[in-house]
């Protein structure tokens, strides 16, 4: 199964398109940019807790046949977080300090 590739950042709505350098997803493909990850969520998810890595850039051009963007599109649709910016601080703030694979 392909991953989603969510079309957005899910706290400030930032376009990510399938080959966005920074597009972050956690285990669970939640999907925010890098700018967020990093200032705002500090590494922490702020739906499942867990870290953040870069997503993979799905290939445009088929170099195996069917594996692509046209063949396997991207989500288009747009998903936000649920969460207040207070929460998702006071969040961060008690996992921040976790590494992620100890969370």
């Amino acid at each position: 199964m392909a991953l989603e590739l969510r079309p957005n950042c899910e706290f400030c709505d930032k376009d990510l398109p399938p080959d966005a350098l920074d597009a972050r997803i956690c285990a669970f493909e939640c999907t925010f940019c890098a700018q967020c990850v990093e200032h705002t969520l500090h590494n922490v998810c702020p739906n499942c807790g867990g870290g953040f890595a870069p997503r993979p850039i799905r290939p445009a051009t088929a170099w195996r046949a069917g594996l692509n963007t046209a063949n396997r599109p991207p989500s288009t649709r747009r998903v936000h977080h649920a969460y207040s910016l207070a929460e998702i601080r006071d969040f961060a703030e008690k996992l921040r300090d976790v590494p992620p694979h100890k969370r």
